[in-house]
């Protein structure tokens, strides 16, 4: 890894985890993923910044003395409690044992409650700050960023936010740390799967933090996860600043299930006419096939949002459902919503979509839906060219 000083003072020294397939045993991670943390140097005391995941704190612990040698840390400030950043907190602790645990009073809570640790751990509080002789950590609680304990650490001398989870990204760090030293658009795309996966329900908490971070001069912003962002800080605050606001791209999601081929030919006519209609970012999933990791990245990411199954033992087809349920359990708000199924006896599959996006009736919007009877016939297929139509005015009307 590129152990350099990316600021004066500051340096990563973060790991990549490359065997790791499933985030949180959920998401694919085909790229990877980091575990990042920096060191924080005063002229009197040393900072760590996050941790690692248990399964890396050897790497980790080369990586910090790389750094420092045989000096300890003074503190470890925990910006945020999930495992795949504290994991190795009580190795660090065995590691340099007069270490002091920083955090907020729920922090410390979860640090008892994984951990065990009570000892030597200091509590702070919005705004407080820590002097370690020339540069200084402050910090900023920005609860339910996506835990009710998160916050960043700042430092006012050297404009650095340490932003624990916000702003991150799936994807290990090919050479460079720094977006400045790499190709960052893989990256881009996996900022958005992030997101839509990880910190997509909680879209009004994030809007409260990036209003309490709008003061802060940043030079660089150094999240828990991918890329240590500069060059592009307007570019991921603005990506974080939309989703979290639920403005979604010009464009369509279609996602359908389809046993037999007679919804998936629906959907084909709904995606034919919104091209013929000047559509030109339309992202097909088949519900049985695409992961719901890259469904919900788009469905994020794009206004329009199409969803269609077959009636299933007289209910949903369930990886449909299983979709639906994932949408209304992030809240999504501001999409142009549209359903359509087919069903041999039973004409269920809409009725059920429609129900479930009920419970979300706030953020669903308007429901416009179209069914086939058994395979689907001219009528059908007409029908879904004019919901496509629909679909189109309302998008060009909400521009």
């Amino acid at each position: 890894m590129n152990f350099k000083e990316f600021a004066r003072d500051i340096y990563y020294v973060g790991v990549n985890d490359r065997m790791t397939s499933l985030f949180e045993g959920l998401w694919p991670l085909p790229m990877g993923v980091t575990y990042n943390s920096y060191i924080v140097k005063g002229s009197d005391k040393l900072a760590l910044i996050d941790g690692v995941a248990i399964g890396e704190c050897e790497k980790f612990r080369q990586n910090i003395v790389s750094r420092i040698g045989d000096k300890a840390p003074d503190y470890i400030i925990i910006n945020h409690m999930e495992p795949d950043h504290s994991g190795a907190l009580a190795a660090i602790r065995s590691f340099f044992p007069d270490i002091t645990i920083v955090g907020n009073a729920k922090t410390l809570e979860m640090v008892k409650g994984f951990y065990g640790i009570t000892d030597n751990v200091m509590k702070v509080a919005d705004g407080d700050s820590i002097d370690l002789g020339g540069v200084s950590l402050v910090f900023r609680l920005t609860p339910m960023v996506h835990w009710p304990e998160t916050m960043m650490t700042y430092v006012p001398e050297r404009n650095v936010l340490f932003s624990g989870d916000a702003f991150g990204c799936f994807g290990a760090l090919a050479g460079g740390v720094v977006d400045s030293e790499m190709d960052i658009e893989p990256y881009m795309p996996e900022m958005y799967r992030y997101y839509s996966n990880i910190v997509g329900k909680y879209g009004v908490f994030v809007q409260k933090a990036l209003s309490k971070l709008s003061s802060l001069k940043l030079d660089y912003i150094c999240p828990t996860h991918g890329p240590v962002w500069h060059d592009e800080i307007a570019r991921v605050v603005d990506i974080y600043d939309r989703l979290s606001r639920y403005e979604g791209e010009e464009g369509v999601t279609i996602v359908y299930g389809s046993m037999y081929g007679n919804t998936e030919e629906m959907a084909e006519a709904i995606a034919s006419r919104l091209a013929e209609n000047g559509v030109k970012k339309i992202r097909m999933h088949d519900a049985s096939r695409s992961h719901l990791s890259y469904i919900l990245a788009d469905i994020f990411r794009y206004r329009g949002l199409v969803i269609g199954g077959p009636t299933y033992s007289n209910t949903l087809y369930p990886p449909v459902e299983a979709v639906v349920r994932a949408i209304t359990t992030r809240e999504m708000k501001n999409r142009v919503i549209s359903v359509f199924g087919s069903y041999t006896w039973a004409p269920q599959a809409v009725k059920r979509i429609e129900s479930l996006l009920g419970e979300n009736r706030g953020t669903a919007g308007e429901v416009v839906s179209v069914e086939a009877r058994q395979s689907p016939d001219s009528d059908a297929i007409d029908g879904c060219r004019a919901l496509a139509d629909q679909i189109t005015s309302r998008l060009q009307e909400s521009v």
